[in-house]
């Protein structure tokens, strides 16, 4: 693994905390994710599914996990099924988990080869009633074109055992993924420290005429010198008027003098996430424009985060956070008070300028589980992004930190990346 060893009990922990919310005499099936193809024999970079990673620990494909907590006997109650090398697979492929390995990392003490499965939940189906199985249900975008790992171990086991009532993991992981344990507090910790390294280094090199792609790889770099597994999305680095496209990622534009260059940015370090947005002048000092609208963000951010606290409801949040930006508009000249008293309820007119939601939850996923209708809770881990997007000023600001929820009010897990507007233009100028 590229990461330091995750503790064990965070795992034994997880799995303890999933069997007591399952329902009497059932079982949980959880499996890996696919390695998706790319062209001719080439993969894309594994993506473990995180359900099955946070019950186990477990960061290899073709693994298969079962929970089994009424089992008769005490081996049958955790079973991990892992694939088995040979003389084949060792020399394309290089070693597998052993068995020793797989208990090292997940605690998990009955380790069986994948071959074993089939003919082990044979034994287990004739007496459990319930069978839980997981989906990737927490999806923004449609994929009804794609067979997945999961879908296929779905309906196999609905035509091996149709007659067993099913249920969901994700009735289950949806509320205890949400509340993050010290070790995943840590993990998330480290992914950002990983970030706030890759910002220095955007400022190191950031002038004029320089393309998007080369601070995209300055970001890169810092992730995967230290350990990181992979960028938490694709960077966003979005010069100029790109900025006002929200998910703009091409990053193949030129970076111009007297532009404002966002960054929206993360680092996944043990399949946790980081994910973080900065905003910086090309030519290393922001415009009157710039810093004004830059320092309406900033305030946005600031006010904003506050209520990021036990007892606040998501909807209420965005609510108020949408206040602080319409505030703000007006502040900018973008639009008048005589425009909201008499704008349409349902087209509010700050929605020109900023058009999206500034909280998520952040862990295993960028845009980790978690149900919005629950209130803000003590662990948990949300961003806050306020934006400003001027097209036809050529400006975009987004400002993003990420948050831990503590018994009184939160904690910034990103207050070492610089955001102040004097700090990153004394930083710019004495990388030059």
């Amino acid at each position: 693994m590229r990461y330091n060893a995750i503790p064990v009990s965070l795992f034994i922990e997880n799995r303890k905390r999933f069997t007591q919310k399952m329902k009497p005499n059932s079982l949980a099936i959880l499996t890996s994710n696919d390695v998706m193809p790319n062209n001719a024999d080439d993969v894309m970079g594994f993506s473990q599914n995180n359900d099955l990673f946070y019950l186990s620990g477990i960061d290899q494909d073709e693994t298969i996990l079962v929970l089994f907590p009424d089992a008769f006997k005490e081996e049958n109650k955790i079973i991990l099924f892992v694939k088995e090398a040979n003389e084949h697979t060792l020399l394309w492929d290089g070693n597998f988990l052993t068995k020793e390995q797989a208990t090292a990392i997940s605690g998990i003490q009955n380790i069986k080869w994948l071959h074993e499965f089939e003919k082990t939940l044979q034994l287990f189906a004739f007496e459990a009633d319930i069978i839980y199985l997981g989906h990737n249900e927490h999806i923004k975008r449609v994929t009804s074109e794609m067979e997945t790992r999961q879908d296929r171990m779905i309906k196999w086991c609905k035509e091996k055992y149709p007659l067993h009532q099913y249920d969901r993991a994700a009735k289950i992981t949806r509320e205890l993924r949400p509340i993050k344990s010290n070790e995943e507090v840590d993990l998330i910790k480290k992914a950002t420290a990983l970030s706030v390294e890759g910002f220095h280094r955007i400022l190191d090199a950031i002038r004029p005429n320089i393309k998007e792609y080369e601070l995209e790889a300055e970001l890169l770099y810092a992730t995967i010198k230290n350990g990181g597994t992979r960028q938490a999305f694709r960077s966003i680095v979005a010069s100029g008027v790109n900025a006002c496209s929200l998910h703009y990622n091409t990053n193949d534009d030129i970076c111009r003098e007297n532009e404002m260059v966002l960054v929206d940015f993360g680092s996944c370090y043990g399949n946790y996430n980081s994910d973080t947005t900065r905003c910086i002048p090309v030519n290393g000092t922001f415009s009157a424009r710039q810093k004004e609208v830059y320092e309406s963000v900033l305030h946005c951010l600031k006010e904003g985060s506050k209520l990021l606290k036990p007892g606040v409801l998501s909807k209420d949040y965005e609510f108020q956070m949408a206040k602080l930006i319409e505030a703000e508009l007006v502040k900018l000249g973008l639009i008048t008070e005589e425009e909201i008293k008499s704008q349409d309820p349902e087209k509010p007119a700050y929605k020109k300028y900023f058009m999206h939601g500034t909280a998520h939850h952040l862990g295993l996923d960028v845009h980790d589980v978690g149900l919005y209708s629950r209130p803000f809770e003590k662990g948990m881990v949300l961003t806050c992004e306020p934006g400003i997007y001027i097209r036809e000023e050529g400006i975009g600001c987004r400002l993003e930190n990420d948050y831990l929820i503590t018994e009184n009010g939160n904690i910034n897990l990103s207050e070492a990346m610089p955001i102040e507007i004097a700090e990153i233009e004394n930083l710019i100028k004495n990388k030059k």
